[in-house]
């Protein structure tokens, strides 16, 4: 494209710039962007929409006070489990990461469940007989060999990794449609803790890949576990905007970029946007072409969240369940017949349910004795129904009197969501679709990170590796910049 096509703040001799780079996001790959190439020794501007940092990654007071409440994620199977983040000193900046007994578990009914445990040993005993054994068999020899294809998981797919057997082995089954690997499962309990694992993906257990989902989410319990940020998830990005700031990185809040124009003269811009946003802000400086690409970008289901503050913990009839961080409900059927009805547009008559209890380990989420509850259901992108009671009557089941416990709700439609962040188009908090083509290709066919407008780059969860709170999209896309443009 002609060089006059560019926005302003591009155009000027390279020696001219303010900064090396402009960040739009102060999301966690927004942050961790910035971070690696403040580490590379370049100057950065970090600016953010928001009064705080934070993203998907905030914590506030939602209902009463004294209740912290996670608006976005909550739980960080891959917190621990990415290895840039593993790399900085976010301890040194304020970060703790609490651990809860146990990482996830899966009830079948009020008095049965199968807990995931650190221990693969003690997992599979959960299962018992042959499906134990078939846990083993999925589950171990990727375990061992995680260390090895972790970097390729957590990065762009379409390239040679480093160890192609291991590799290999976790592609052979994760290629898969979901509905292969639990059905390989004979017990209730096995297959309803697959399903609840797989149905992470946010797609229909007869897609391509969605087994992946399957085996990672266990995987990460066992390797690095399903911790929680001690005060609230807000901890993380807070630590990431501290440690920016010692290294000389600045943060702007509260501006929202409305145009590209807008920005600072830099020599790179790294978007932690959505394609959809990064449209808008883009404007005519993108080519026609691209933008037709960027909006054929597939965008997946959406959830509905509710956070609880509640006089007294969940009253589980199931005891266990008390030592679980995360708890996901509903049988193998019914999670299958959701996903595959919200892939499809259309209200699914059991929700499947995810729910996360982190004030039974970290107390400084609610006053003493009382406590939080964050839980979110699986539905139609832009659905406008209320999907509360039936939030609340899953629970219930489980949980008799439950409802008698509640001092306040806050409830988040997809509408809520996608005001909260433009990136949740219609409450979809994943970034895109996983389907086979974008999960090859994200966001679109040729260089993941890098945009035809040169110095442009995305940084967002619709970049690899996806969504989640582990800044390695941030992190690939920052190596890519400072492979081209800030050599």
């Amino acid at each position: 494209m002609d060089r006059n096509d560019l926005p302003a703040r591009m155009k000027g001799d390279a020696g001219m710039s303010t900064y090396d780079a402009v960040v739009i996001g102060a999301g966690p790959n927004g942050l961790a962007a910035a971070v690696e190439l403040a580490r590379a020794g370049r100057s950065v501007r970090v600016i953010e929409g928001r009064d705080t940092v934070g993203g998907g990654a905030r914590t506030m007071q939602l209902t009463l006070p004294g209740f912290r409440h996670d608006v976005c994620s909550a739980v960080h199977p891959l917190g621990l489990g990415s290895p840039f983040f593993r790399e900085l000193p976010l301890e040194e900046h304020g970060l703790r990461w609490i651990h809860p007994p146990v990482p996830f578990a899966h009830p079948v009914s009020a008095k049965e469940a199968v807990l995931v445990h650190r221990s693969i040993t003690a997992t599979a005993a959960e299962l018992g007989g042959t499906d134990g054994e078939e846990y083993e068999h999925r589950i171990r020899p990727l375990l061992e060999r995680w260390d090895k294809i972790e970097q390729h998981i957590l990065g762009p797919i379409l390239r040679f990794p480093k160890h192609p057997v291991a590799m290999a082995r976790f592609g052979m089954v994760g290629v898969l449609p979901a509905r292969t690997l639990i059905n390989a499962f004979n017990s209730e309990a096995g297959r309803a803790l697959m399903a609840g694992a797989a149905a992470h993906g946010f797609i229909p257990f007869n897609k391509l890949l969605g087994a992946s989902f399957g085996l990672l989410y266990p995987l990460t319990a066992h390797r690095h576990g399903w911790p929680f940020a001690g005060g609230g998830s807000q901890a993380i990005v807070d630590a990431l905007a501290s440690y920016l700031q010692s290294l000389g990185g600045e943060i702007e809040t509260g501006r929202w970029v409305k145009s590209l124009a807008e920005l600072p003269q830099a020599k790179v811009i790294l978007a932690d946007v959505t394609p959809d946003v990064l449209i808008k802000i883009g404007g005519s400086s993108l080519p026609g072409g691209y933008r037709l690409r960027l909006g054929r970008y597939k965008r997946g289901p959406a959830a509905f969240k509710v956070d609880y503050a509640l006089s007294a913990p969940v009253p589980w009839v199931n005891a266990r369940l008390n030592d679980v961080g995360t708890i996901h409900l509903g049988s193998a059927e019914s999670i299958a017949a959701c996903e595959h009805d919200i892939w499809k547009g259309k209200s699914p008559a059991r929700p499947f349910v995810l729910v996360s209890q982190a004030s039974r380990f970290d107390p400084s989420r609610a006053p003493e004795g009382q406590h939080t509850l964050w839980a979110y259901a699986h539905v139609p992108q832009g659905s406008t129904e209320d999907f509360a009671p039936a939030i609340e009557q899953q629970i219930e089941e489980l949980a008799p009197g439950f409802g008698d416990l509640i001092l306040d709700r806050c409830i988040a439609s997809p509408a809520d969501l996608e005001s909260y962040n433009p990136n949740n188009l219609g409450g979809e908090i994943a970034g895109g679709a996983h389907t086979l083509r974008q999960l090859l290709f994200r966001p679109v066919s040729g260089r993941p990170y890098a945009t035809p407008v040169p110095g442009l780059y995305l940084c967002s969860s619709s970049t690899p590796p996806g969504a989640g709170v582990h800044g390695m999209c941030g992190y690939w896309a920052a190596r890519a910049a400072l492979g081209k443009e800030l050599r």
